[in-house]
């Protein structure tokens, strides 16, 4: 009698697994059906998402109006009848715009917290245009130190605005998102940003037959555009409800989910879930600063989560991916045939990224992450030993790589990436640890920006293709790490996150841990049977 009970409250509690939208274990649910259910958040963050087009757009064309001629001969030096730029000033450049993310992220994560999220989207996109004008106006001045220092401070200005931009992003999404959503649409950052490149690099591949300067300076002005869109997105895009109850504005944050849920959905239930969420936490601290994300095992390990989930783009290659154009011409490849294979490598990614709205959800965050970061191990070590070899069986295999790579992330780790650090930190500490975590990605992009010129550019180490050794040696500590450190949090509410990390569960036992409601739930049923 007794093991027929037992054997009635495993069955509950898996019943209730699966089907309870707070657990972990409630299933596959198609995207589709969860896409009908909140069409009202998904379009609100798509909208939101222009933003996204602003930091692909910027990342391809600092890196690849390099390869434009017209630029190489107005900012360049001759170099064996050839112009290019400077190692120096390349990889400035390249380094501007990730160290202006740092202090943009932390800017941001702060001045979110102070003014909300609309208003720091409003003055990010603001910013951006201004930095548009430095960038514009730079080949103006007759001094070439001066050009190119007037471009190198546009980019920095652009830098900072993109990290306020990103990390108010990115806390929004994993603050208004049900948990179904939050993987798949967490993806449209890196989707956004490959459809950002995409649209750069054929305006660069368009410009370049414009004759002289008005080549780039048709790339410069372009950028306008994505500035304008997410500054009007900022004045209808419903203020986070989460924000909001932060701030003791109960009504505001019920209309406001209002704005968000369709009409036949509880919104006072899902505000009253949200201050459950946030009081819990609260209990901890009064205040909340960028000091507590480093403070206790459970905060250290979840900011370092966060962190390393920010810069692990940096380890599949982004940056050397980012710059292809330019790097495929010091592999020996045409200006033109650079910026096709470029075009079509984004493309592709593009493509990829849309699959992952699927299989984040199918599949999970840890081990999409692990495949697709050990196949780009394999890809990279094999473009290096191409790259031992010369001749135009290299230059086209170099290409073709390059292209596989970009499609093979984004099927998995960079979405998911994305994704991990959107929903590992905790509610009252969210806008905090984006801005932590944002920081530690203009850092990992700013190194890679400064020292992937180096390795690669003839006035200097002229590794060409063979630098993919020092990419899948990146790939192979990115993998290590990941295997030890990262865990799998799909269909985890932020309860039951903030729970397993409270309870300092290890790496591998999140995937199968159980929530304690649901077990409290199936013991009560078991006292019910008993009793009965």
């Amino acid at each position: 009698m007794q093991e027929s009970t037992d054997k009635r409250s495993e069955e509950f509690i898996e019943d209730v697994s699966s089907t309870d939208t707070n657990t972990s274990s409630q299933g596959y649910v198609p995207l589709w059906h969860s896409l009908k259910k909140w069409p009202k958040v998904v379009g609100y963050n798509l909208a939101l998402s222009s933003a996204i087009l602003l930091y692909g757009y910027d990342l391809v064309i600092v890196a690849n109006v390099a390869s434009m001629p017209a630029f190489q001969h107005r900012f360049g030096v001759e170099l064996n009848s050839k112009y290019i730029i400077p190692s120096e000033w390349l990889s400035l450049w390249n380094a501007a715009s990730p160290i202006g993310m740092m202090v943009g992220a932390i800017i941001g994560g702060y001045y979110q917290d102070r003014g909300g999220r609309r208003l720091s989207l409003a003055t990010g996109s603001f910013l951006s245009a201004v930095a548009g004008v430095v960038i514009y106006l730079c080949d103006l001045h007759p001094d070439m130190d001066s050009r190119r220092g007037l471009f190198l401070t546009g980019k920095l200005l652009q830098g900072v605005t993109i990290g306020m931009l990103l990390c108010m992003i990115q806390t929004y999404m994993s603050e208004v998102l049900p948990v179904v959503l939050r993987g798949p649409i967490i993806a449209f950052l890196p989707i956004f940003t490959l459809l950002g490149q995409l649209i750069g690099s054929i305006v660069v591949y368009t410009s370049l037959k414009h004759p002289g300067a008005e080549s780039y300076r048709i790339c410069f002005a372009s950028q306008w555009a994505f500035s304008a869109v997410p500054f009007f997105v900022s004045w209808v895009l419903p203020e986070s409800p989460t924000w909001l109850l932060r701030r003791g504005q109960f009504d505001k944050a019920l209309k406001m989910q209002c704005k968000l849920d369709t009409g036949n959905m509880d919104s006072a239930k899902t505000i009253e879930d949200l201050q459950t969420s946030i009081k819990a936490e609260q209990e901890e601290r009064e205040t909340q600063t960028y000091s507590d994300c480093f403070k206790g095992p459970a905060n250290r390990r979840r900011t370092f989560i966060v962190c390393f989930a920010s810069a692990l783009p940096q380890f599949f290659g982004l940056q050397l991916l980012a710059s292809a154009s330019y790097f495929m011409q010091m592999v020996g490849m045409s200006a033109t045939n650079s910026l096709i294979f470029l075009i079509l490598g984004i493309g592709l990614g593009l493509i990829a990224n849309g699959v992952s709205l699927f299989t984040l959800n199918a599949l999970g965050r840890r081990i999409l992450i692990l495949w697709t970061l050990g196949a780009a191990f394999v890809l990279w070590l094999a473009l290096g030993i191409a790259g031992c070899f010369t001749g135009v069986v290299t230059i086209w295999y170099t290409a073709v790589s390059m292209m596989v790579i970009t499609m093979v992330c984004g099927l998995g780790i960079w979405p998911a990436s994305h994704v991990v650090a959107a929903e590992t930190s905790e509610l009252t500490l969210r806008s905090k640890s984006q801005g932590v975590g944002w920081f530690v990605s203009g850092v990992a992009t700013g190194v890679f920006s400064i020292i992937l010129p180096y390795i690669y550019n003839p006035d200097s180490g002229n590794l060409r293709g063979k630098t993919g050794f020092v990419m899948a040696a990146f790939a192979a500590i990115g993998y290590v790490v990941t295997w030890f450190t990262i865990p799998e949090m799909k269909d985890r509410s932020p309860m039951e996150i903030d729970r397993m990390f409270a309870l300092n569960l290890s790496t591998r036992d999140f995937k199968t841990w159980k929530s304690d409601v649901v077990i409290e739930r199936g013991a009560n049923v078991l006292k019910q049977t008993t009793e009965a």
